[in-house]
């Protein structure tokens, strides 16, 4: 997987959202909890150190996150 690094989070991101969504759909989680796990996900990258690019990489997926939480699932 090193050499696609970028399909590899695409395909990790679509696999995380259809997870997330089943157990909605299955009513195994309420939409608040799958929110708040969204919510926890984006604040651990706001919140994470390291280099500029390795910070500017972080806020980057914490927008993407917030964006899914905000706008619904990006893969359907």
């Amino acid at each position: 997987m090193p050499e696609y690094p970028e399909s590899a989070g695409m395909a990790a991101l679509s696999i995380c959202e259809a997870l997330l969504l089943a157990l909605k759909d299955l009513q195994v989680m309420p939409e608040h909890e799958i929110s708040g796990i969204l919510r926890d996900a984006a604040a651990f990258h706001e919140n994470a150190a390291g280099t500029i690019a390795e910070i500017e990489r972080n806020q980057k997926a914490a927008a993407l996150i917030n964006q899914i939480n905000t706008n619904g699932n990006s893969t359907r």
